[in-house]
């Protein structure tokens, strides 16, 4: 059996924040990104993290964590651009690789353990998509090995939709609590109000 990857694509320009970079943004004492590294770090087998490059800001705020910076010069051409870089770069023997948007505070590593432990619960390989409690379709997603060569086939900014409808008859969904899987933050004004409903509870 071999191990299982996440994959956080986080080679952005984060533009809508206005000049904040919202993978730096404090939560919980730590930069966002560097939460989400060691979120899946505990959870899975190997992380990768895709960059803008190894001099980014963002590559410091991973210092000292066991994860595999790529660096990803075509960024501008979008997410797929991060995608592609990742994936190809993976460990040999990888039987998944789960997608985590570095943008999500609200996902924990027991929502990533929950998502590997359906995946792992199967007697086929499965794409396995978080859910919010009511069902709605977020957050990370997690493709079998088999979904590898599509997702070096991905181009422009939408990310790995063309794989999911694809692949509509094999997607199983995981519920995770409340609406973290749903929970990204891209500008000001969304972080403004995420910290508001935190700092009420």
């Amino acid at each position: 059996m071999g191990g299982i990857a996440v994959l956080i694509p986080a080679a952005g320009a984060s533009r809508r924040m206005r000049g904040t970079d919202k993978l730096l943004m404090d939560v919980g004492g730590q930069p966002l990104l560097r939460r989400q590294a060691e979120a899946a770090l505990v959870a899975a087998d190997h992380v990768v993290v895709a960059l803008p490059g190894h001099d980014h800001p963002r590559a410091k705020a991973l210092s000292g964590l066991p994860v595999q910076v790529v660096e990803v010069p075509d960024a501008d051409l979008g997410m797929s651009s991060a995608l592609r870089r990742g994936v190809s770069l993976l460990p040999p023997g990888i039987d998944a690789v789960m997608i985590l948007p570095a943008d999500m505070p609200d996902i924990t590593t027991a929502d990533l353990r929950r998502v590997i432990a359906a995946f792992r619960t199967v007697p086929r390989p499965t794409i396995q998509q978080a859910t919010a409690e009511d069902g709605t379709p977020g957050h990370p997603v997690l493709f079998p090995a088999d979904c590898f060569s599509a997702l070096l086939a991905l181009s422009g900014d939408m990310g790995a939709k063309a794989v999911l409808l694809a692949n509509a008859h094999r997607v199983r969904y995981v519920p995770l609590p409340g609406r973290g899987a749903l929970t990204d933050l891209d500008t000001p004004e969304a972080w403004r109000d995420w910290e508001a409903t935190r700092a009420a509870v």
